[in-house]
């Protein structure tokens, strides 16, 4: 996958707008547009990483370099994060809402 189409998909996962990412990460948003379709060259290492860190992921994901892992594994370690800054309360109402939809998936399978 193209650093263009990472892009894209990272923005339309956040629901963002090509403004919206170009306003926070300081360029316009005809260069955000240019990078997506893959019309825009040897973008800069400091934007890149404001790109990363915009969008949470290490800059080799978004860059594609080998070996990086895949967006599921990126959000998985984001949420894995999130998780340990919760309170053990916090955490056990998700934990419950986990279980609920493991529960709802196994009875929609069953179904099938």
């Amino acid at each position: 996958m193209s650093l263009g189409a990472r892009l894209a998909e990272l923005r339309l996962k956040k629901g963002k707008s090509l403004q919206d990412v170009a306003d926070v990460v300081g360029v316009s948003k005809t260069h955000i547009w240019q990078m997506e379709k893959g019309k825009s060259e040897n973008p800069s290492l400091e934007l890149l990483k404001r790109l990363a860190e915009y969008f949470c992921v290490p800059l080799d994901f978004l860059i594609g370099a080998d070996g990086a892992p895949s967006l599921d594994d990126v959000e998985a370690q984001q949420f894995f994060r999130d998780f340990k800054s919760l309170s053990e309360a916090e955490r056990q109402i998700l934990m419950q809402t986990l279980s609920i939809f493991k529960k709802k998936r196994v009875s929609e399978d069953g179904n099938a």
